[in-house]
Formats: structure tokens, C-alpha cells, sequence
């Protein structure tokens, strides 16, 4: 303590604590690459305060707007895997590395891009060109929707991955099974005919009433 001119261990009991003062705090790598008509915001708050983010757009993005390349750093071991983002590969050199994105001094905004469950919220397309990834834009995104990304159907066969979109569970319970008419066949007692339902059997009969 400068004060009373000791040497202490922790805080001074005479003159008290030391005022602290804190650096400001720098953005990471990957927000300060986001475009100015894009927009971060927090989806939902995990344990450990840990941000969802979702990309949301500020105005009008036209179609066949392409963004990229994805930064990340070239791995043959994914160690960093988030069930809501696209995993993402390249071929460099004869090999094929991860674009593994730690932390966000690692990664471009591309990072926070959140892959789409279905054909309806896809706004963006993933692809491979020149060792590198681009997202673009399959139809116009209007302001304060999420860009949400799928891979393109080549890029899809080179990720081992399916071309479709997954599915979301439906709400509505199934249908019970419909009864299914017996195997054996149905005779008219009339005339030995054979008819695969009774149904059949039965239109059949009236006519023979007809003629009677």
C-alpha cells in the first residue's frame, strides 16, 4: 500500500481496496467482419453464459448475393462441433481438412450462420470453389430474417451428406392402419364368379336381384 508504505498480502485493512480499472473491451475477429447491413442477435442464453447467435439481415438482400470465403482454420480433426451449424470441408492439396472455428478470433461472421432445418427458412446456399467456401443467396432475404444455410448438391455429395433437407418431426398423430380385406377370395353363390373384396361381391349380387 502506497499510503502506509506496507507490503500486504490481499487488500489493505487501513486504507481499503485499490480502484480498479478495467481495458475495454475489443470485439472478436469474427464480429467485427460482419457487414454493415447484417445484424447479430441472441437466440437464447445457455449455462456458463454461453450465446446463441443468430445472423439476421438489416435490409434487403438481393438473390445470387454471395458472401465468403468462410475463414477457419484447416484441420483434419474437427474439435470444435455445434449441432446448429453447418460442418463445413475443403480440398486442399490432395487432402481433405475441416474449416474448424475454436473461438472467434479463428473465424469470420460466417461462424454465427445457423443451417436451415427445412426448404422454407433457407436463405443461403453452401459450396465449394477453389479450395474455398462461399455462401450465396437462393432468393431475396427481406429485413430482420435469419440467413440460414444447406449445402448445395455437389458440395453435399462431397460432405458425405444428404442433398434433402431435414425434417421436422409433425404434431399430428398418424392414421390407424386401414383394415385390410381377407386374402381369400369372395365366391357368388349364384354363379361361382370370384371378386378380391366384398365390396365387389356384394355390387355383384344386386345384380342378380336385378334380373330376378
Amino acid at each position: 500500500c502506497e499510503d502506509c508504505g506496507k507490503s500486504l498480502i490481499g487488500e489493505c485493512k487501513l486504507h481499503g481496496p485499490l480502484i480498479r480499472a478495467k481495458d475495454r473491451v475489443i470485439p472478436s475477429r469474427a464480429r467485427l467482419t460482419l457487414p454493415h447491413y447484417l445484424a447479430l442477435r441472441v437466440l437464447e442464453l445457455r449455462a456458463g453464459n454461453q450465446q446463441i447467435l443468430g445472423v439476421f439481415a438489416k435490409k434487403v438482400i438481393q438473390k445470387r448475393t454471395q458472401f465468403g470465403p468462410y475463414v477457419g482454420q484447416l484441420s483434419t480433426k474437427l474439435t470444435c462441433y455445434d449441432e446448429s451449424r453447418l460442418v463445413l470441408q475443403v480440398l486442399k492439396d490432395g487432402g481433405k481438412y475441416f474449416l474448424d472455428t475454436p473461438n472467434e478470433d479463428c473465424g469470420n461472421w460466417m461462424m454465427f450462420v445457423r443451417l436451415a432445418r427445412n426448404q422454407e427458412e433457407q436463405t443461403l446456399v453452401a459450396y465449394q470453389h477453389c479450395g474455398e467456401v462461399y455462401f450465396t443467396t437462393v432468393k431475396p432475404i427481406e429485413p430482420h430474417t435469419e440467413l440460414k444455410v444447406w449445402y448445395a448438391a455437389d458440395y453435399a455429395k462431397f460432405m458425405e451428406a444428404s442433398a434433402v433437407f431435414i425434417k421436422e418431426e409433425s404434431d399430428v398423430s398418424p392414421l390407424p392402419p386401414v383394415a385390410k380385406e381377407p386374402v381369400d377370395p369372395w365366391i357368388c353363390s349364384s354363379c361361382g364368379s370370384t371378386f378380391a373384396t366384398f365390396a365387389l361381391l356384394e355390387s355383384h349380387q344386386c345384380i342378380h336381384k336385378d334380373r330376378v
